[in-house]
């Protein structure tokens, strides 16, 4: 007993995440899945989750997630690349959801540019505009 007198001991303080930056490393984590998905058209993310065997046992299995491209080729040969937060598309004036990228080889570019950019905080606006769209569920009342 006489070792624990010698320490000082303390509260533990609460890990407090903002949500900033949560909502800034869920965007880049999935513009990071799409540079992947354009470098490797064959590219598909897996996750790890756990099942129940035919048995009743748990076991923890990887499986595949699907992921659609987030760009998509105009009339004139071009491509425009769109942005998802959620389940919407985030417009970034007015109007205007679209990056018009000229290339297939400068799309990497400009992912990277918008990973730089959601990194620096230059979408935090447009992403807590998204934040209040979606609405904040309400909590449930126990029965």
């Amino acid at each position: 007993m006489n070792h624990l007198k010698s320490l000082n001991f303390t509260t533990v303080p609460k890990g407090a995440v903002s949500p900033v930056i949560v909502r800034r490393g869920k965007l880049v984590t999935r513009l990071e899945e799409q540079k992947a998905l354009a470098l490797d058209p064959n590219y598909v993310p897996t996750i790890k989750r756990w099942k129940k065997s035919d048995d009743g046992t748990k076991q923890l299995v990887d499986l595949q997630r699907r992921i659609r491209p987030w760009w998509r080729i105009d009339a004139a040969g071009g491509i425009v690349l769109t942005v998802r937060y959620g389940f919407k598309t985030i417009e970034f004036e007015k109007g205007k959801a679209g990056i018009a990228v000229p290339s297939k080889e400068k799309l990497i570019g400009v992912i990277d540019t918008l990973i730089a950019a959601v990194k620096a905080g230059e979408l935090d606006a447009i992403l807590e505009q998204q934040g209040i769209a979606r609405g904040v569920p309400k909590a449930r009342k126990a029965a």
